[in-house]
């Protein structure tokens, strides 16, 4: 490894923060002073699991955690990869915009986890840029070593680019085998208490092979740790991420929060840099009975679930247009109507007290190439081929009807009705 790229990985990495996780982490000074910034400093303000903590009560832990666990990671793989050969088309300034970037990464992200992620905002990456590159952010990337525009580019793929080594930070960061993903899957499943999530960085670590375009390969050896790291994504978000609690709280704070964008009584720009406290005050200063959805769910009042039915595109193909969700609920509230009225208890269902839930589009593919057998990951010796992949999406992807608790003994009484109902209207509309 060449002196100047050795000294960039590992003089003055003195400060120590103690992670539950990863154990000592240290830090530059320069980098340490970046994570007692009032940006970084509101990370310590959001949950890096949003509502998961009202199923899971120890999903408590914070965005800033979760960041330095990111950059210890990113310092880890990038020490490795130099080691292997990557220090030759690397710079010292490169190296270390690289680890700010990874410090850094999550910014500009959104409060309350990925409540807010499908509706009509901008991407928190491009936040992230714009803060890297505004003061006091700017400077002190600086006297961290770093470039701010060199960082704010690896953070941001719209940002254009043809430096190399950018692209090649970007891979690093955002890819198949990320220090991102490697974090948040071990993580969280250590503060849910599941033991699905934890990873074997070491040995994954050690099978990877830098190439200067594709960021990293993997030889042969390393396949059951991607393996491991891709089963573990699809059993968390089983159980965690898109447990049908976490999905009716993320449901209701989106579909104020939309509802209040489309009809102007909130602007996006007022969503940006929100912590979670601040996403409950912003709610709180609305008039709009629709807003009290945010406040049900800091209390834990979660709309039940009603139905629960596997997406098919071929049949429910207009449900991912999120814009055009809210007046499907309204239709399906009437088409329901008849059911809640009838008897002595019989209740008006009205819009307002119905949801629609479909979760985003994921991917468990993994682009890597297996060096020793000459191919990428999914033709690879390895047992998880293309339709193996496919078949984890679509055994996730649930079309949920979550319906206020006020009817929950409607719900219970006409639970196979409502789904009948309900599969039949959606596969109409």
């Amino acid at each position: 490894m060449k002196e100047n790229i050795r000294s960039a990985l590992f003089d003055d990495y003195s400060e120590p923060i103690r992670d539950p996780l990863w154990g000592h982490i240290y830090l530059s000074p320069g980098l340490l002073a970046l994570t007692e910034s009032a940006p970084f400093m509101r990370l310590h303000r959001i949950m890096q699991l949003g509502p998961t903590y009202r199923i899971y009560p120890g999903a408590t832990h914070t965005r800033a955690a979760h960041s330095i666990g990111v950059y210890n990671l990113a310092r880890r793989l990038i020490i490795h990869l130099a080691e292997k050969g990557a220090g030759e088309w690397l710079t010292p300034t490169g190296l270390k915009s690289f680890l700010a970037a990874a410090l850094l990464h999550d910014l500009g992200h959104f409060p309350y986890t990925h409540s807010l992620k499908e509706l009509p905002l901008r991407e928190h990456e491009e936040l992230t840029a714009k803060l890297i590159l505004e003061s006091p952010l700017k400077e002190l990337v600086e006297r961290a070593g770093a470039d701010p525009g060199f960082t704010a580019a690896i953070v941001d793929n719209g940002m254009e680019s043809g430096d190399k080594e950018i692209l090649f930070y970007r891979r690093l960061l955002s890819g198949s085998l990320d220090p991102d993903k490697l974090d948040y899957l071990s993580r969280d499943g250590r503060y849910c208490g599941v033991p699905y999530g934890a990873q074997d960085v070491d040995f994954i670590f050690s099978r990877l092979h830098p190439h200067p375009g594709r960021g990293v390969d993997i030889d042969s050896r390393g396949i059951p740790g991607i393996e491991s790291l891709l089963f573990s994504k699809y059993l968390m978000y089983r159980t965690i991420y898109w447990h049908r609690g976490v999905r009716s709280a993320t449901a209701m704070v989106k579909k104020a929060i939309l509802f209040g964008l489309e009809a102007g009584h909130i602007k996006g720009e007022e969503l940006y840099h929100l912590d979670d406290q601040g996403l409950y005050n912003l709610a709180e200063r609305q008039s709009h009975p629709i807003f009290k959805l945010v406040e049900n769910v800091r209390n834990g009042l979660l709309y039940e679930t009603a139905a629960e039915i596997h997406f098919d595109e071929k049949i429910h193909g207009n449900l991912p247009d999120l814009g055009r969700r809210s007046g499907m609920e309204e239709a399906l509230a009437e088409e329901l109507k008849g059911l809640f009225n009838k008897g002595i208890h019989g209740m008006d269902i009205k819009p307002e007290n119905i949801i629609i839930d479909l979760p985003e589009p994921i991917s468990f593919e993994s682009t890597l190439f297996v060096n020793d057998e000459n191919t990428y990951f999914p033709d690879s010796s390895s047992a998880f081929k293309t339709s193996l992949m496919e078949g984890f999406v679509n055994s996730l992807r649930i079309i949920r009807i979550f319906i206020d608790p006020q009817f929950t003994d409607i719900i219970r009484t006409e639970r196979e009705e409502i789904l009948h109902i309900s599969e039949k209207w959606l596969k109409m509309n």
